[in-house]
């Protein structure tokens, strides 16, 4: 009885993993046993990195928040203590928006928040 080699999932497992490393440096797009590495450690970092993502956000906009702030006469702790006494229910990426793009409402927003 001939020996079953199951080439054709071989061969598409194979070309899956070099599709994937495509426009990777050298033998990390042409060798398979280099790319199948690459492309691991790519999709760990991958995953990681969405994760990390909404970390990153979240610190840039407390930045932008309280650059804005500061520019009002008041911090962002204090900004956001305040809102929350009031029962104002706005996320921190709106608020960033709005001081990005719309200084005068997020004025308001100091303002109304102040008093």
């Amino acid at each position: 009885m001939p020996r079953s080699k199951n080439k054709v999932a071989s061969h598409r497992r194979r070309k899956r993993i070099l599709d994937q490393a495509k426009g990777y440096w050298g033998s990390r797009s042409k060798v398979y046993t280099v790319a199948k590495n690459h492309v691991e450690k790519g999709l760990v970092h991958a995953y990681r990195d969405r994760k990390l993502k909404k970390r990153v956000f979240r610190q840039l906009w407390i930045v932008r928040i309280n650059a804005a702030a500061r520019a009002n006469g008041t911090t962002y702790s204090k900004l956001i203590n305040l809102l929350n006494k009031k029962g104002v229910e706005i996320n921190r990426k709106v608020l960033a928006s709005l001081a990005l793009e719309n200084p005068a409402a997020f004025a308001e927003i100091v303002n109304f928040s102040a008093n």
